[in-house]
């Protein structure tokens, strides 16, 4: 070639070398790039055969971005080129130069040369060109001239990478955007919810819609037991121990479905699931959320599992709550039942205290809950005497409440009948025996007081016996005699019945166990001598002011921490 084809022919690629550079610099689209790229090499250099090659620098493996011309590779497939570092910065590398393991798309191409492509301080790949159709080898100004090309497509690679990147990030970003005000969204309308069948449907079409999902069930743990609350597109539903079992396989983060989860839970394998999910609030598992394949038949990524696990956590916490507001109004309700059975327990007990000529008296009833089980009643009899009764039932709360009122009715019922003490107490504990469960039975003190006389005849039917202090006297006497505890089992033996006489300054102190079994930090209970004591060293004080430094004392030592229901009825004979 003459020296004025030579010059014509440089400036000519220079030319076309300016007008790619400016072509490819201008354009943000990578896949234009590269077709440009190899349909000007591959024009230029008279070759049938080329592919760009993209380097992955975590897994040190190149793959094919683009490739024209060759039979046996495929776009996306991935090559193993084994090069030392500094041949990534040579300006070209031969067949020939290859000292290990010959790339697999250069096999059988003795003239094919590899173009690295890189900016200064990052490695894209190279440019593969195959031999040229004559065969011959290249020129050292064909050479030059795709030097120059690799160099600028390089450039404008690499900042077509970075605006992929960016547009991806962006999209990324939007699409986070989008699930964010998609979750506030969701949650205001939780948050005005109640129903249980409205925030499962919310949260099947927000499935659906947000992330193509059909295919889903929800497990809750509800206090009785795991629940199956909401589903969509289950062909066999779960049984009870398919359930429980779920919450026993299913970690707290996102598991995919293997073949031991199929061998444990049958219908995950007829039903389709791919993923379960375990949602935990305060460090406790509550709910399983198993989700099937999308409708677009995409793989679930990072981010559709994260956006998943919170729609799920916002709708499992929706949930809770209405389980809460429904324990908050049974609870509520509850109070007030049992408020008003507190007022008309209170209404059963003599109020005010009545005065009886002759005695000072004193009497008042604490339940360790709203409502209790111990029991004390004064009442006048049609013969004028006066009715002194003690009672507590076993157990606390509503039950001993109910049998105890029921054994101030029957009390009250006895009381203008004109038979005795001993007598009416057969029939009361043979009435209870008959009508409450063989574990319910009630210790029983009563006694009938003639003012005239001052005899005070009494039955004890297994209660705490009443202590008797006679005036001038530091000797303690317990009022036993009687018989069995009412309700334990029907009358055999008679009831006895017993008159003392009382005396102007004797005492009688009646109380439930509530007082002597108050116990202390130390599970110490406050006992019978304990409480013997504080009677002879108080027993100047009035029925009222003894009452009061009883309570006191127990309160203090059991720090105000009841554990039974206590009652106190003291009389002084003036």
């Amino acid at each position: 070639m003459s020296q004025s084809n030579k010059e014509l022919q440089n400036r000519f690629e220079m030319k076309t070398v300016l007008e790619t550079s400016r072509m490819l610099i201008e354009s943000r689209s990578s896949d234009f790039v590269l077709n440009n790229l190899l349909l000007i090499i591959m024009g230029k250099l008279l070759s049938a055969k080329a592919a760009v090659l993209f380097y992955d620098p975590i897994k040190k493996i190149y793959k094919i971005e683009k490739a024209k011309g060759l039979k046996n590779i495929s776009e996306g497939d991935q090559v193993k080129i084994s090069l030392k570092e500094s041949q990534k910065n040579c300006s070209h590398i031969t067949y020939n130069d290859f000292s290990d393991q010959l790339p697999k798309l250069a096999e059988n191409m003795e003239n094919s040369i590899f173009f690295p492509l890189r900016t200064s301080n990052q490695h894209i790949g190279f440019l593969f060109i195959g031999p040229k159709a004559t065969q011959k080898p290249f020129a050292p100004h064909e050479l030059e001239f795709a030097e120059s090309l690799c160099i600028i497509s390089s450039v404008a690679l690499s900042n077509s990478l970075l605006f992929d990147e960016l547009k991806n990030t962006n999209r990324k970003l939007d699409r986070r955007i989008h699930e964010l005000n998609t979750l506030f969204d969701l949650s205001k309308e939780f948050n005005l919810l109640t129903d249980r069948e409205k925030i499962s449907s919310i949260f099947k079409f927000a499935l659906l819609g947000q992330l193509f999902i059909r295919t889903f069930f929800l497990v809750y743990k509800t206090p009785d037991k795991n629940t199956l609350l909401a589903s969509s597109g289950i062909k066999k539903s779960f049984d009870q121990q398919e359930i429980d079992t779920l919450f026993e396989l299913c970690p707290t983060e996102v598991k995919a479905v293997d073949d031991h989860c199929y061998d444990k839970v049958e219908s995950l394998e007829t039903n389709q699931i791919t993923n379960i999910i375990g949602i935990s609030i305060q460090g406790e598992k509550v709910a399983v959320i198993g989700v099937g394949e999308r409708l677009n038949k995409e793989t679930y990524t990072e981010t559709d599992f994260n956006f998943l696990k919170s729609l799920s956590n916002l709708a499992v916490v929706s949930i809770q709550k209405t389980f809460l507001l429904e324990e908050r109004i049974d609870k509520e309700r509850m109070e007030e039942e049992l408020s008003i059975a507190k007022s008309i327990q209170r209404g059963l007990l003599p109020d005010p205290i009545p005065t009886i000529k002759g005695v000072d008296l004193a009497a008042q009833t604490i339940s360790s809950r709203e409502v209790g089980g111990d029991y004390f009643d004064i009442a006048e009899t049609p013969d004028g005497s006066t009715i002194f009764a003690i009672g507590d039932v076993t157990g606390k709360g509503v039950p001993a409440a109910m049998l105890m009122a029921n054994l101030q009715s029957m009390l009250h019922v006895l009381l203008p009948v004109d038979i005795g003490l001993n007598e009416a107490t057969e029939r009361i504990n043979d009435l209870i025996f008959k009508n409450t469960p063989s574990d319910k039975f009630i210790t029983f003190f009563w006694a009938k007081y003639f003012k005239d006389s001052n005899v005070f005849r009494y039955v004890n039917a297994g209660h705490n016996p009443p202590i008797l202090l006679r005036d001038k006297s530091d000797q303690i006497e317990e009022l036993t005699e009687g018989g069995l505890l009412l309700g334990a089992m029907e009358t055999i033996s008679p009831y006895d019945q017993t008159d003392i006489q009382l005396y102007s300054g004797d005492m009688i102190v009646c109380y439930t166990d509530g007082v002597n079994e108050a116990m202390n930090q130390h599970q110490e209970e406050f006992g019978e001598e304990r409480l013997y004591e504080l009677i002879l060293n108080n027993r100047h004080l009035s029925s009222q002011d003894l009452m009061n430094k009883i309570l006191s004392d127990v309160r203090e030592f059991a720090k105000n921490k009841l554990g039974d229901d206590l009652t106190l009825l003291i009389l002084k004979i003036n």
